[in-house]
């Protein structure tokens, strides 16, 4: 599968073409559907810092980008308690219900998002939602984007052995929807989603909403787009639409 980097535009639809025809896409929720990381690092960062973690010193948003955004929070509990786990944990659940006061309130969506919402209605694609957020972070985050009837499916990393960035969160959605590997495709903006797809080993573009370029690309998506607003996206799925025709 071609490699490409976010202003490679001829590589960037070559890669797209071969999955002809397209039957489903897939979804990551936070960062991906909505604007939602800056909600999170806030409340990361003034709940950290309220426990001294770092010795009182604020988290970067560097070390957020490389340390938390994407992954279970089963992961961030022993990443930011070794030593506590169950601290980590309710300090996880904690912050989570400061999330959810914050995303009810101030929650947007990617630019671009229902464009390619009715594109994948109009072309009668299946799709689900992939995340590994709790499950109230998810249905507030779909609910509020008006996307609770769009998704037929929505995995839930706390529903499988292993989430993000194992693969089987992916590789269950495909199961759920009959879609095969061959012929879907993943938007994702962290790197351990972005390795969760990949090792799904399905084609999995990358959003540059908020995570830094290089690290995303380490993960190697297929490529990498600005938005759901970026026109070599739609020029992609142009020429995926004329080798399915």
């Amino acid at each position: 599968m071609t490699v490409s980097s976010a202003g490679d535009s001829s590589e960037s639809i070559a890669s797209l073409v071969g999955l002809a025809p397209l039957e489903a896409v897939l979804f990551d929720v936070d960062g991906t559907l909505c604007d939602s990381d800056p909600l999170h690092y806030y409340a990361f960062r003034e709940m950290l810092q309220e426990v001294g973690f770092n010795g009182g010193v604020p988290i970067t948003e560097d070390f957020f980008a490389q340390n938390i955004s994407g992954k279970h929070n089963e992961d961030i509990a022993e990443l930011l308690f070794p030593d506590d786990v169950p601290r980590g944990r309710k300090f996880c659940e904690d912050k989570e219900v400061v999330f959810r006061k914050l995303a009810s309130e101030q929650l947007t969506a990617v630019s671009g998002l229902y464009k390619l919402k009715k594109w994948i209605e109009d072309h009668g694609l299946k799709r689900a939602a992939v995340t590994n957020a709790p499950k109230p972070n998810a249905e507030l985050m779909i609910s509020s984007l008006g996307l609770s009837d769009f998704f037929q499916a929505v995995i839930l990393g706390t529903e499988c052995e292993h989430a993000k960035p194992h693969p089987e969160p992916y590789l269950k959605a495909l199961d759920v929807l009959k879609a095969s590997k061959e012929h879907t495709l993943i938007f994702e903006d962290s790197v351990s989603g972005i390795k969760a797809g990949v090792a799904a080993g399905v084609a999995t573009i990358g959003i540059t909403m908020r995570n830094p370029e290089h690290q995303l690309m380490e993960a190697k998506p297929t490529f990498l787009v600005k938005s759901y607003d970026d026109p070599k996206l739609w020029a992609s799925l142009e020429a995926l639409e004329k080798k399915d025709a």
